[in-house]
């Protein structure tokens, strides 16, 4: 590998040298009112990005796999019923933490390339007349396929049924760099960490509780500890962690949501969007296919690539590390092998996508796949060109 190239994985994402050096800062006194000026507008920039006029941030020293847990222990109890559906390893991974915690969790099996089926929640949820299911789980953007799910759809699924379970969702590889909307969507827990959209180290699991989810808490009888929202409430009160807080993630993270609101969060949005439908655009050029089945179910974050029958993809990571010093996502659980993952998120312009395409196209050609170089990055360059940034001066 090589610190002089971009990374083109979707996570970790590359760090802007303004966001690394507000990491890079001298030791304070973490309960004095001096972290109290980094934390408080650290979780009011998240707010703002979840687009929540309410929603309560909460940040640990952890990743979104801490976040998930957060969500679980702070507002359930062991035996409650959970509705989710497993189209990828995310999903699968936060059902199985469900299940290690003894939650009841009622699986919608969903091949891998597709997005929540909204339509069988619905379902489900109607003859749940008993109202036994307590949560809603929903990863929003699933990073193995490159598979976005339409959350409002699951909502209304929930609206329609009058249900009165909690929803849950997975915006690890989406919030920040997809649009996210806490309040509009009826979000009860928001899942999140540093080292995507933000742009910074993994290291903080960043969640959005809502007013119902903390009610939740009241009740839930989950074990937590260092999880547990209500002793960082007192800690925030006080300008202050539990325990030690990761300062310097932190001031960081304070200033990724300023440079995201600077930006605008629909010029965010769009940025990402135009980038991914470059990369689109060249996967077409190469005659290759996408995991995601269908546009409407097209990650602007991620975009897993599937090779031709027969040829191991995770060559071409490997083959991009070792000769190009280069790095892209390999696939993961059923569809390891199958494809390789360009990250498109955080950090990131189109010329810096159209050198991850062009080595992309270099290592399918050195293992023998038939690729013309530079189908692709003329594919992309052409959609760039015809749908020019409207300002990078701005953008992250």
């Amino acid at each position: 590998m090589s610190f002089q190239n971009p990374v083109f994985i979707p996570g970790p994402t590359n760090i802007p040298e303004s966001l690394r050096k507000a990491c890079d800062m001298p030791t304070i006194d973490h309960r004095s009112p001096l972290f109290g000026s980094i934390l408080h507008p650290a979780r009011e920039g998240v707010r703002k990005v979840l687009k929540s006029e309410s929603a309560k941030v909460f940040i640990f020293p952890s990743t979104g796999t801490g976040g998930w847990e957060t969500a679980l222990t702070n507002t359930l109890s062991a035996g409650d019923k959970i509705l989710a559906a497993r189209n990828g390893m995310f999903s699968h991974r936060w059902i199985d933490m469900c299940e290690r915690h003894g939650l009841d969790v009622n699986i919608v099996e969903t091949p891998w390339g597709h997005g929540i089926p909204a339509d069988k929640y619905a379902e489900i949820l109607k003859a749940d007349t008993g109202h036994d299911i307590k949560a809603v789980l929903a990863t929003h953007n699933e990073t193995a396929t490159g598979v976005k799910s339409d959350i409002a759809a699951v909502r209304k699924a929930l609206n329609d049924a009058g249900h009165p379970a909690m929803l849950f969702v997975d915006g690890v590889s989406s919030i920040g760099s997809m649009d996210f909307q806490f309040d509009n969507w009826g979000v009860d827990v928001a899942v999140t960490g540093s080292q995507k959209g933000f742009m910074l180290s993994a290291g903080l699991a960043i969640v959005g509780f809502s007013d119902k989810a903390m009610a939740a808490t009241e009740t839930a009888t989950l074990p937590r500890t260092f999880f547990d929202v209500h002793d960082m409430v007192k800690g925030y009160a006080a300008n202050a962690f539990p325990y030690t807080p990761p300062v310097g993630l932190m001031n960081g993270l304070n200033e990724a949501c300023k440079m995201l609101l600077s930006e605008g969060l629909d010029n965010v949005f769009a940025r990402h969007h135009r980038i991914a439908q470059g990369v689109r655009n060249a996967v077409d050029a190469w005659g290759l296919e996408l995991c995601a089945t269908s546009p409407d179910v097209y990650s602007d974050t991620v975009s897993a690539i599937k090779t031709p029958e027969g040829f191991n993809a995770t060559d071409i990571v490997t083959h991009a590390a070792e000769t190009y010093g280069v790095a892209f996502g390999v696939g993961l659980g059923e569809v390891a092998g199958k494809v390789f993952r360009i990250g498109h998120l955080g950090s990131l312009t189109d010329v810096m996508t159209l050198s991850g395409l062009a080595t992309a196209e270099m290592c399918m050609a050195d293992l023998g796949l038939d690729i013309k170089l530079g189908s692709g990055v003329a594919a992309a360059q052409e959609f760039y060109r015809a749908n020019p940034a409207l300002n990078y001066k701005e953008a992250a």
